[in-house]
């Protein structure tokens, strides 16, 4: 009997799992299980076994299961920096209030299951990042010129990138002063080049006519795009002012002359981006309607494509852009500036997706008086059923999402169920990443996941609870891991700067 518990305690302590007992616990154990009689060792010892093969379980190993695709939606709001629209609230805030209202905004987001911003860098020839070629902006800290004592755009895509947000910069290429009263620094363009400017009222405007204005604005758009890590190139729709009574913009050009000049403007940058870092998506966001009477019953106030010479739908179908978010802002009821008439026939214009502005902004709003938030959650859902292009939308704007204007945000939570991967771009590249390797094992409640990302920008982490799938997760690739609710199997995928994704590697519980 004596040799028999001395195979007993050498099973025992060979057999503990040292994840179970600690090495101080295995010690008083075995101490007080070599008073006790045979058969209750025994029994410890069995029970031991039993631990040891449940732990032994936990882990995770390649499964021959199938998850769904991933859900593909861009998902976007505007972050208008002018007039201090979104951000900062006031000028001259300090850098820490700064950067602490600025994650606000993206801490926000990301709750809502969203994954980018459009982030206003150049309102008026002005700069909300480190340039030497234009003035830092006057809504930092005030004073045009005025250094707020750190980067924000660098510090908005770190934020952004590490909450897996993708920051989409949006520049005014053509307008110097949105109002002449201002102060202007010395190295602003009225100043420094005022042979490229015209005055139209109260504001100045550079003139896309003249080769240096278009020169100009390139070289200050591909100077971010060489040195920030930005993931987009985005326009709005101040190509010319916005016509104005009793005002002309005297440059002697016919509408047609115009459009050519934004036209060549258009598609040079597009050309200029993609040879620099061909990731880098570039939209344009232009007024709701290309002409009045198109389609037919539409009615608009304004022509943009005889008075701003936006000829938006020639960008789309020449492939000038790499989505088009015109804002249709309005209703959807109203026939004459329809939602969906309008969207179904943006849609119909070319290949690529068509992203539409969405005017959150104006629920319960003096231009919109009564506007429900379920206007904007309809609009949404339509956005994913008219049409054949990849799904997306923009919201004008963040402070609307941040301060659940009308019960936005609520809203918001229940049609936004799970995180969604930025739709791909085909038409630039096609080449799925290599897929990510991968480990895993059960921690308690929670399954803690690593991953190897093999040179992606994201992993898409999907999860199985019962029989549902679920995409819990879409992280950059340089977090290594995340740790989630316990689930059956779990589903890991690379996502490229592209938006391709690999093959995804499958665990399930061993």
């Amino acid at each position: 009997m004596r040799h028999m518990a001395a195979r007993m305690n050498y099973g025992l302590s060979a057999m503990i799992h040292p994840g179970i007992f600690p090495q101080n616990s295995r010690v008083e154990l075995f101490s007080s299980l070599a008073q006790a009689p045979v058969m209750t060792r025994l029994a410890v010892w069995l029970l031991t076994l039993g631990l040891t093969a449940i732990a032994a379980a936990q882990n995770y190993a390649p499964v021959n299961e199938r998850p769904p695709q991933l859900a593909r939606e861009f998902r976007a709001a505007w972050i208008a920096t002018i007039y201090n629209l979104d951000w900062p609230s006031f000028p001259g805030l300090s850098p820490a209030a700064q950067q602490a209202e600025l994650r606000g905004i993206l801490d926000k987001l990301v709750a809502l299951k969203m994954n980018a911003v459009v982030f206003q860098v150049r309102a008026q020839c002005d700069a909300t990042y480190a340039s030497t070629l234009e003035p830092w902006s006057s809504s930092l800290t005030g004073r045009m010129g005025g250094s707020p004592g750190y980067d924000p755009l660098t510090f908005c895509i770190r934020e952004a990138h590490a909450r897996g947000i993708e920051v989409h910069a949006w520049f005014n290429p053509f307008r110097a002063l949105s109002n002449n009263a201002q102060g202007v620094a010395g190295n602003h363009v009225s100043r420094t080049s005022p042979q490229l400017t015209k005055r139209y009222g109260t504001m100045t405007w550079c003139d896309p006519g003249h080769p240096g204005t278009r020169a100009r604005a390139l070289n200050v758009i591909m100077d971010v795009v060489r040195r920030y890590d930005i993931d987009g190139v985005h326009m709005d729709d101040y190509f010319y002012p916005y016509p104005a009574k009793g005002l002309t913009f005297n440059d002697g050009k016919s509408a047609s002359q115009r459009r050519a000049y934004v036209d060549g403007f258009v598609s040079n940058l597009y050309s200029a981006v993609k040879r620099q870092k061909p990731w880098v998506r570039v939209g344009i966001s232009p007024f709701g309607i290309w002409q009045p009477g198109v389609p037919a019953g539409i009615e608009a106030g304004l022509n943009s494509y005889e008075e701003l010479a936006c000829d938006s739908r020639k960008w789309l179908k020449n492939g000038w852009v790499d989505y088009l978010a015109p804002q249709l802002y309005w209703r959807d009821s109203p026939r004459k500036q329809s939602y969906s008439l309008l969207l179904n026939w943006w849609r119909q214009q070319g290949d690529r997706p068509v992203w539409p502005g969405i005017a959150t902004e104006r629920i319960n709003s003096t231009e919109d008086p009564g506007r429900p938030a379920a206007e904007i959650t309809n609009q949404i859902d339509l956005s994913r059923k008219i049409g054949r292009n990849w799904n997306g939308h923009i919201h004008w704007s963040a402070k609307s999402l941040v301060r659940n204007k009308g019960g936005i945000a609520t809203r918001l939570a229940t049609i936004y169920t799970q995180p969604a991967a930025i739709p791909p771009m085909p038409w630039v590249n096609g080449n799925a990443p290599v897929p990510p390797s991968v480990g895993a094992s059960v921690q308690g409640d929670n399954t803690s996941i690593q991953w190897q990302a093999n040179g992606a920008a994201k992993i898409a982490v999907q999860a199985r609870y019962g029989s549902t799938w679920r995409t819990v997760r879409i992280l950059p690739a340089s977090a290594g891991g995340t740790t989630i609710p316990r689930a059956d199997s779990i589903a890991l995928t690379a996502l490229d700067r592209f938006g391709n994704a690999s093959t995804p590697k499958v665990l399930g519980v061993r």
